[in-house]
């Protein structure tokens, strides 16, 4: 997306994943993520161009460079950073492939390799990372999409009309290999790996900046697993062509192959979603009520703080604004669908959710 056109010189583009892994010994679960990130590349210097650096900060100058953004969830989090130039990123769009210096993706499978000593993570702030190491080598298979509608369509992305963009290609992906973490091998299993993909571009962040997701759920009420089901939301403050469109976010609910979907873009469906954050001592918690025309849906999220990163990005301007950024894999939840007829609601399922992707934060004032 930053190929030419302003976003080249003020823009970013990512593609992230999240799953769950299972230590090769013991057997314990893990959560991680995995993203390939690049900012600003028609500003590309010989090296890469950190935009936290002091001495760049006092010149205003923007960040140029790719980025591998690996880590973890639960205990000890942590998120470790390494920067490349522009010279050592490429990319093809049909079909997908990405390389950052030893790191590649494509739509099947993604392998690659970061470390950071925790002596550089402390001698170097402009890194915003942990020190730490991970290793991988994946299969990707993405089996449930969420396409948020014309926000992300060809006429709306050539004109960059909003400020941060969205797609997510894969609510319920399953990932499948090996992971190196720390120097302990972690298995990824497809089944449980509880898998999400997507992908951000944009010019700038949204404040608030909200999302969950979770394809782990179980009915309540029959006590099945749901195994071809995903929750997924986003947003937060949206702008179009520079104008401030409110508080609001989007998603759906993959319930066994039926859709419902919740998107103020899609206002013809008669779609409402209402969100509220609350940060506690020991947890924060998310609260989402959503409707349409043909159903209505309440969701509870909690997450352990000491299980979250507070994660750290710049923006393509050289600003760091979100310094409370709250991100999780270790949440979990309810929700209970409804359908909805003549102002009668009738209870569709009572839905407990686990290893739940989620984040909330505001810029600072």
């Amino acid at each position: 997306m930053l190929e030419k056109g302003p976003l080249s010189r003020q823009g970013y583009d990512w593609w992230w994943h999240n799953f769950t892994a299972y230590h090769k010994e013991t057997g314990k679960a893990k959560a991680f993520f995995i993203e390939y990130y690049v900012c600003n590349p028609a500003l590309a210097e010989k090296a890469a161009v950190l935009g936290q650096l002091e001495e760049n900060k006092k010149k205003a100058k923007k960040p140029s460079y790719a980025m591998i953004k690996v880590g973890t969830w639960g205990e000890e989090p942590r998120q470790i950073h390494n920067f490349y130039p522009i010279a050592d990123f490429k990319a093809t769009k049909a079909p997908l492939t990405v390389q950052i210096g030893p790191c590649s993706l494509s739509e099947e499978h993604m392998k690659g390799f970061c470390k950071v000593s925790e002596n550089d993570s402390l001698l170097h702030p402009e890194y915003m990372c942990n020190g730490g190491e991970m290793s991988w080598d994946l299969k990707i298979k993405k089996k449930i999409p969420f396409h948020v509608g014309y926000g992300a369509s060809e006429f709306f992305r050539k004109l960059n009309a909003f400020e941060m963009f969205w797609h997510a290609e894969g609510i319920k992906t399953e990932y499948e290999g090996e992971l190196i973490y720390q120097g302990q091998v972690y298995q990824v299993i497809p089944k449980k790996s509880y898998g999400y993909a997507d992908k951000n571009w944009g010019k700038d962040y949204t404040s608030p900046w909200l999302w969950i997701s979770s394809c782990h759920m179980r009915s309540l009420f029959t006590g099945r697993e749901l195994e071809n089901s995903a929750i997924e939301f986003g947003g937060g403050r949206p702008k179009a062509f520079g104008f401030d469109l409110g508080k609001k976010i989007l998603g759906c609910f993959n319930y066994e192959g039926t859709e419902y979907e919740f998107n103020f873009s899609r206002f013809w469906t008669g779609a409402k979603v209402e969100f509220k954050f609350h940060e506690g001592k020991k947890e924060n918690i998310w609260k989402v009520k959503a409707k349409n025309h043909k159903a209505y849906l309440t969701l509870t999220l909690h997450c352990p703080k000491e299980e979250m990163l507070l994660i750290q990005y710049e923006a393509p301007n050289g600003k760091k604004l979100h310094n409370k950024l709250w991100n999780g894999g270790t949440g979990y939840g309810e929700l209970k669908l409804y359908h909805t007829y003549n102002k009668t609601k009738t209870l569709i399922d009572h839905i407990a959710f686990e290893n739940t992707g989620c984040e909330y934060g505001e810029y600072d004032n």
